[in-house]
Protein backbone atom coordinates (compact mmCIF):
# COMPACT_ATOMS: atom_id res chain seq x y z
CA UNK A 1 0.00 0.00 0.00
CA UNK A 2 1.35 3.43 -0.96
CA UNK A 3 0.37 6.45 1.48
CA UNK A 4 1.44 9.82 0.43
CA UNK A 5 0.40 13.58 1.96
CA UNK A 6 0.88 16.92 0.65
CA UNK A 7 4.14 18.71 2.36
CA UNK A 8 2.01 21.60 4.00
CA UNK A 9 3.66 24.51 5.68
CA UNK A 10 4.77 23.40 9.33
CA UNK A 11 6.19 25.54 12.19
CA UNK A 12 8.03 22.36 12.45
CA UNK A 13 11.46 22.73 14.33
CA UNK A 14 15.03 22.85 11.60
CA UNK A 15 17.93 21.11 12.22
CA UNK A 16 16.68 18.13 14.44
CA UNK A 17 18.12 14.74 14.76
CA UNK A 18 17.45 12.11 17.18
CA UNK A 19 19.71 11.22 19.98
CA UNK A 20 19.53 7.72 22.53
CA UNK A 21 16.56 5.90 23.21
CA UNK A 22 16.62 4.60 26.72
CA UNK A 23 15.32 2.05 27.91
CA UNK A 24 14.58 -0.14 31.03
CA UNK A 25 14.80 -3.51 31.45
CA UNK A 26 15.34 -5.74 34.18
CA UNK A 27 18.53 -7.45 33.63
CA UNK A 28 20.73 -5.18 31.18
CA UNK A 29 22.94 -7.46 30.63
CA UNK A 30 21.78 -10.14 28.83
CA UNK A 31 20.74 -7.11 26.10
CA UNK A 32 23.97 -6.61 25.71
CA UNK A 33 25.52 -9.86 23.30
CA UNK A 34 21.99 -9.03 21.20
CA UNK A 35 22.85 -4.86 20.69
CA UNK A 36 26.54 -6.06 19.78
CA UNK A 37 26.10 -8.79 17.37
CA UNK A 38 22.85 -8.43 15.97
CA UNK A 39 22.83 -4.68 15.83
CA UNK A 40 26.17 -4.01 15.64
CA UNK A 41 25.99 -1.80 18.26
CA UNK A 42 29.49 -1.19 20.16
CA UNK A 43 29.58 -1.08 24.48
CA UNK A 44 30.39 2.37 25.11
CA UNK A 45 29.91 1.93 29.18
CA UNK A 46 28.69 0.00 31.93
CA UNK A 47 26.60 -0.33 35.04
CA UNK A 48 23.58 0.55 36.43
CA UNK A 49 22.60 2.49 32.98
CA UNK A 50 24.45 0.38 30.13
CA UNK A 51 25.33 2.92 26.85
CA UNK A 52 25.88 0.71 23.53
CA UNK A 53 26.76 2.85 19.90
CA UNK A 54 28.20 3.27 17.08
CA UNK A 55 31.60 5.51 15.82
CA UNK A 56 31.41 7.19 19.49
CA UNK A 57 27.98 8.27 19.02
CA UNK A 58 25.55 7.16 21.84
CA UNK A 59 22.42 5.63 20.18
CA UNK A 60 20.62 3.08 23.26
CA UNK A 61 21.38 3.14 26.78
CA UNK A 62 19.72 0.67 29.02
CA UNK A 63 18.64 1.43 32.65
CA UNK A 64 18.58 -0.86 35.12
CA UNK A 65 15.68 -1.38 37.32
CA UNK A 66 14.90 -4.97 38.83
CA UNK A 67 12.04 -3.94 40.05
CA UNK A 68 10.17 -2.31 36.56
CA UNK A 69 7.29 -4.30 36.03
CA UNK A 70 6.35 -5.47 32.38
CA UNK A 71 4.13 -3.19 30.88
CA UNK A 72 0.63 -4.38 29.42
CA UNK A 73 1.14 -6.50 26.02
CA UNK A 74 -1.38 -3.42 24.73
CA UNK A 75 -0.04 -0.54 26.06
CA UNK A 76 1.64 2.47 24.63
CA UNK A 77 5.14 2.70 24.12
CA UNK A 78 8.59 1.83 21.93
CA UNK A 79 6.60 0.30 18.79
CA UNK A 80 10.31 0.15 17.22
CA UNK A 81 13.28 2.43 17.39
CA UNK A 82 14.93 2.99 13.72
CA UNK A 83 18.47 2.37 13.78
CA UNK A 84 19.90 4.08 10.49
CA UNK A 85 23.02 2.36 8.81
CA UNK A 86 24.95 4.60 6.11
CA UNK A 87 24.97 2.60 2.99
CA UNK A 88 23.39 -0.74 1.47
CA UNK A 89 26.74 -2.86 2.68
CA UNK A 90 26.04 -1.76 5.87
CA UNK A 91 22.26 -2.85 5.81
CA UNK A 92 23.50 -6.45 4.23
CA UNK A 93 26.22 -7.55 7.09
CA UNK A 94 23.32 -6.54 9.89
CA UNK A 95 21.39 -9.48 7.56
CA UNK A 96 24.07 -11.47 7.76
CA UNK A 97 24.74 -11.35 11.38
CA UNK A 98 20.91 -12.15 12.20
CA UNK A 99 20.76 -14.36 9.83
CA UNK A 100 23.54 -16.15 11.74
CA UNK A 101 21.87 -15.47 15.09
CA UNK A 102 18.81 -17.03 13.97
CA UNK A 103 20.43 -20.17 13.24
CA UNK A 104 21.59 -20.47 16.74
CA UNK A 105 18.38 -19.16 18.52
CA UNK A 106 15.04 -20.05 16.69
CA UNK A 107 13.61 -17.05 18.92
CA UNK A 108 15.32 -14.27 16.68
CA UNK A 109 12.86 -13.83 14.10
CA UNK A 110 13.38 -11.74 11.11
CA UNK A 111 11.10 -9.24 8.88
CA UNK A 112 12.08 -6.72 6.24
CA UNK A 113 10.45 -4.55 3.74
CA UNK A 114 10.56 -2.11 1.46
CA UNK A 115 9.65 1.53 2.39
CA UNK A 116 10.64 3.13 -1.50
CA UNK A 117 12.41 5.58 0.25
CA UNK A 118 14.39 2.94 2.56
CA UNK A 119 15.19 -0.52 3.27
CA UNK A 120 14.88 -2.02 6.22
CA UNK A 121 15.18 -5.66 8.89
CA UNK A 122 12.88 -5.44 11.70
CA UNK A 123 13.71 -7.71 14.68
CA UNK A 124 13.30 -7.68 18.46
CA UNK A 125 15.41 -7.70 21.27
CA UNK A 126 15.72 -9.82 24.04
CA UNK A 127 12.85 -8.28 26.02
CA UNK A 128 10.25 -7.36 23.03
CA UNK A 129 11.47 -3.87 22.26
CA UNK A 130 11.33 -3.56 18.22
CA UNK A 131 14.37 -2.36 16.36
CA UNK A 132 14.28 -1.20 12.76
CA UNK A 133 17.56 -1.34 11.06
CA UNK A 134 17.51 0.60 8.05
CA UNK A 135 19.30 2.55 5.00
CA UNK A 136 18.32 5.62 3.25
CA UNK A 137 17.95 5.80 -0.64
CA UNK A 138 19.09 9.01 -1.35
CA UNK A 139 16.63 11.38 -1.19
CA UNK A 140 16.69 12.76 -4.57
CA UNK A 141 15.17 9.03 -5.59
CA UNK A 142 12.58 9.18 -3.29
CA UNK A 143 9.26 8.91 -5.36
CA UNK A 144 7.48 11.43 -5.10
CA UNK A 145 3.13 12.25 -5.87
CA UNK A 146 2.25 14.76 -8.95
CA UNK A 147 1.91 17.38 -5.92
CA UNK A 148 5.50 17.04 -4.56
CA UNK A 149 4.57 14.48 -1.66
CA UNK A 150 6.92 12.07 -0.85
CA UNK A 151 5.55 8.83 -1.72
CA UNK A 152 5.82 5.63 0.65
CA UNK A 153 5.07 1.93 0.88
CA UNK A 154 5.46 -1.31 2.54
CA UNK A 155 6.51 -3.89 -0.12
CA UNK A 156 8.68 -7.09 -0.05
CA UNK A 157 12.29 -6.71 0.30
CA UNK A 158 14.88 -8.44 -2.30
CA UNK A 159 16.84 -9.98 0.81
CA UNK A 160 19.05 -12.18 -1.84
CA UNK A 161 19.74 -9.01 -3.69
CA UNK A 162 20.79 -7.76 -0.29
CA UNK A 163 22.49 -10.88 0.96
CA UNK A 164 25.06 -10.56 -2.06
CA UNK A 165 26.33 -7.18 -0.37
CA UNK A 166 27.41 -8.62 2.51
CA UNK A 167 31.04 -8.82 3.98
CA UNK A 168 32.11 -12.54 4.84
CA UNK A 169 32.06 -11.77 8.02
CA UNK A 170 29.99 -8.45 9.50
CA UNK A 171 32.24 -6.47 12.24
CA UNK A 172 30.40 -3.44 14.57
CA UNK A 173 27.74 -0.64 12.72
CA UNK A 174 30.15 2.00 11.03
CA UNK A 175 30.60 5.62 12.08
CA UNK A 176 27.82 7.62 10.67
CA UNK A 177 25.01 5.31 11.89
CA UNK A 178 22.48 7.05 14.13
CA UNK A 179 18.94 7.20 15.13
CA UNK A 180 16.61 7.40 12.21
CA UNK A 181 13.40 7.84 13.64
CA UNK A 182 11.68 6.58 16.63
CA UNK A 183 8.24 5.32 16.09
CA UNK A 184 5.48 4.91 18.82
CA UNK A 185 2.48 2.61 20.26
CA UNK A 186 0.01 5.75 21.38
CA UNK A 187 -3.36 4.78 22.87
CA UNK A 188 -5.27 8.18 20.76
CA UNK A 189 -4.21 8.94 17.59
CA UNK A 190 -5.89 12.08 17.53
CA UNK A 191 -4.62 13.39 20.15
CA UNK A 192 -1.28 12.32 19.10
CA UNK A 193 -1.46 14.86 15.84
CA UNK A 194 -2.51 17.35 17.54
CA UNK A 195 0.31 17.26 20.22
CA UNK A 196 3.23 16.56 17.74
CA UNK A 197 1.81 18.72 15.16
CA UNK A 198 -0.17 21.49 16.37
CA UNK A 199 2.14 21.89 19.69
CA UNK A 200 5.33 20.10 18.71
CA UNK A 201 5.44 21.40 15.43
CA UNK A 202 6.04 18.32 13.41
CA UNK A 203 4.64 18.04 9.77
CA UNK A 204 2.74 15.09 8.45
CA UNK A 205 4.65 13.18 5.84
CA UNK A 206 2.02 10.15 5.27
CA UNK A 207 -0.51 8.02 6.53
CA UNK A 208 -1.51 5.10 6.83
CA UNK A 209 -4.68 3.47 8.14
CA UNK A 210 -4.23 3.65 12.20
CA UNK A 211 -0.97 5.22 11.39
CA UNK A 212 0.64 8.56 11.05
CA UNK A 213 4.58 9.75 10.50
CA UNK A 214 5.58 13.17 11.04
CA UNK A 215 9.11 14.62 10.94
CA UNK A 216 11.14 18.43 10.38
CA UNK A 217 13.13 19.41 7.88
CA UNK A 218 11.08 17.31 4.69
CA UNK A 219 12.62 13.69 6.18
CA UNK A 220 10.11 11.06 5.20
CA UNK A 221 9.85 10.59 9.17
CA UNK A 222 11.34 11.41 12.30
CA UNK A 223 8.58 9.67 14.27
CA UNK A 224 5.90 7.39 13.42
CA UNK A 225 2.66 6.64 15.73
CA UNK A 226 0.17 4.38 15.80
CA UNK A 227 -2.88 2.30 17.44
CA UNK A 228 -2.89 -0.79 15.59
CA UNK A 229 -1.75 -2.96 19.21
CA UNK A 230 -2.59 -0.04 21.37
CA UNK A 231 -5.77 2.10 20.94
CA UNK A 232 -7.27 3.22 23.87
CA UNK A 233 -4.92 1.32 25.99
CA UNK A 234 -3.48 3.40 29.30
CA UNK A 235 -0.54 4.12 29.94
CA UNK A 236 1.91 1.87 31.42
CA UNK A 237 2.75 2.32 35.07
CA UNK A 238 5.57 4.92 35.45
CA UNK A 239 9.19 3.06 35.32
CA UNK A 240 7.74 0.41 33.49
CA UNK A 241 10.27 -2.03 31.20
CA UNK A 242 10.65 -0.62 27.63
CA UNK A 243 10.86 2.72 26.33
CA UNK A 244 11.93 5.06 29.20
CA UNK A 245 12.05 8.15 26.52
CA UNK A 246 13.96 8.94 23.52
CA UNK A 247 16.30 12.44 22.76
CA UNK A 248 15.62 14.91 20.24
CA UNK A 249 17.85 17.07 19.42
CA UNK A 250 17.84 20.81 18.09
CA UNK A 251 19.39 23.88 18.34
CA UNK A 252 18.75 26.28 21.65
CA UNK A 253 16.89 28.36 20.10
CA UNK A 254 14.38 25.97 18.86
CA UNK A 255 14.29 24.51 22.38
CA UNK A 256 12.91 27.96 23.71
CA UNK A 257 10.68 28.52 21.06
CA UNK A 258 9.39 24.64 21.76
CA UNK A 259 8.94 25.99 25.08
CA UNK A 260 6.86 29.18 24.32
CA UNK A 261 4.35 26.75 22.47
CA UNK A 262 4.24 24.19 25.45
CA UNK A 263 3.49 26.81 27.90
CA UNK A 264 0.95 28.45 25.83
CA UNK A 265 -0.67 24.87 24.61
CA UNK A 266 -1.11 24.06 28.27
CA UNK A 267 1.42 21.17 28.57
CA UNK A 268 3.20 20.59 31.26
CA UNK A 269 6.81 20.11 30.96
CA UNK A 270 10.08 20.15 33.10
CA UNK A 271 13.74 20.85 32.92
CA UNK A 272 15.86 18.01 32.95
CA UNK A 273 19.66 17.76 34.75
CA UNK A 274 22.03 19.52 31.81
CA UNK A 275 19.06 21.32 30.19
CA UNK A 276 16.65 21.00 27.99
CA UNK A 277 13.18 19.73 28.34
CA UNK A 278 11.55 17.21 29.33
CA UNK A 279 7.82 16.39 27.97
CA UNK A 280 5.10 13.32 27.58
CA UNK A 281 2.84 12.87 24.96
CA UNK A 282 -0.79 12.09 25.70
CA UNK A 283 -0.17 8.27 25.69
CA UNK A 284 2.40 8.65 27.80
CA UNK A 285 5.81 8.90 25.63
CA UNK A 286 8.43 10.74 27.01
CA UNK A 287 10.69 12.56 24.90
CA UNK A 288 13.47 14.61 26.14
CA UNK A 289 14.58 17.34 24.20
CA UNK A 290 18.31 18.58 24.13
CA UNK A 291 20.81 20.98 22.82
CA UNK A 292 22.44 19.57 19.93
Amino acid sequence: MTTATSLSPSIAPHDLTLGAVTLVSADPERLVPFYRDAVGLEPMSSGETIVLGAGGRALVEIRRDADAPRPPRRAPGLFHMAIRVPDRPSLAARLLALHRLGQKDARIRLGASDHLVSEALYVDDPDGNGIEIYRDRPAAEWPRTPDGAIAMATLPLDLAALAREAPANPQLAPAGTDMGHVHLKVSDLEAARRFWVETMGFAIMARYPGALFVSADGYHHHIGLNVWQSEGAAAPRAGSQGLGSFTILLPQDAIDALKGRLAAAGVAFETPEGGGLKVADPSGNVAIIRAG
